[in-house]
Order: C-alpha cells, then sequence, then structure tokens
C-alpha cells in the first residue's frame, strides 16, 4: 500500500506543477504589453538588452576548441561527481573499491596527458616542435 501512495504524491505533484506552469503562461500572455510602432527611432519588435541598440547578428561563430574543451570540461566534471559519490561510501567497499577508483583516476590521467600532449588544450597558435628545429638548422628561412 505504501508504493500507491508515493506514486499518488508524485501525480499529484505533477499535476500542482502543470497547473502552476499554464497558469504562468496563461498570465503572462494576458498581461504581457503589445506595443507596435516606433520608440526613440526604433522598432518596437527588437529585444530590450539593457538599453543598448543591436548591432549586428546575435549568432557567433566559436572555434573548434571551445566546444572540444567543453566536453572535456564535462567529461572530467563527471570523473568528479562519480568520486565524490565514491567517497560517501568508501569504507564499505572496501580495497576492491579503492583499486577500481584508483584505475578510473588513473585511467582519465592518462586520457588528459594524452590531450594535453595532442595539442587539444592548446588554444593560441600552434607552433610545431618540426617547424623549430628546421628553423635553427636552416638559417635563412
Amino acid at each position: 500500500m505504501g508504493n500507491i501512495s508515493n506514486i499518488w504524491s508524485i501525480f499529484t505533484y505533477a499535476i500542482i506543477i502543470g497547473i502552476l506552469l499554464a497558469s504562468m503562461m496563461g498570465l503572462s500572455v494576458i498581461t504581457g504589453t503589445r506595443r507596435q510602432g516606433k520608440a526613440m527611432g526604433h522598432s518596437m519588435s527588437l529585444p530590450f538588452e539593457s538599453g543598448i541598440i543591436p548591432t549586428g547578428s546575435a549568432h557567433l561563430r566559436l572555434p573548434v576548441q571551445y566546444y572540444l574543451v567543453a566536453m572535456f570540461f564535462v567529461i572530467f566534471d563527471v570523473e568528479t561527481a562519480i568520486l565524490l559519490t565514491w567517497a560517501t561510501v568508501v569504507t564499505e567497499t572496501g580495497w576492491i573499491g579503492y583499486a577500481a577508483a584508483f584505475a578510473f583516476t588513473v585511467f582519465l590521467a592518462i586520457s588528459l596527458a594524452y590531450l594535453w600532449r595532442a595539442g587539444a588544450l592548446d588554444w593560441g597558435t600552434q607552433v610545431h616542435l618540426r617547424d623549430i628545429t628546421n628553423t635553427r638548422k636552416d638559417p635563412a628561412r
């Protein structure tokens, strides 16, 4: 009987949240201002951002490195979350749990070293070691 009361409480909670969302959306449609025309020489349909009139497009072309660093952050953030949850049960897992967490950390450290060595974390201009050695041999270059 305890499972049914848990299901009903979750169902009631979902219905209340749905009613609150619908009422907030409905009130914003009813009470929201809709003005068309010109304000200070600019169209009212433009987005208002701190009183600054937008110039140009809001779409940015970000370099690939930005997305790579974001993905690496997520990967290593998940590692932290896993290790923090492991730390709560470290006494129950014993040496096997410790060895698994250690192997997990070593594997991710090797992955980070590989990414670092491959240059995936470099943002600046890339100077290859081969280019430096060639300039030392050939002074005319």
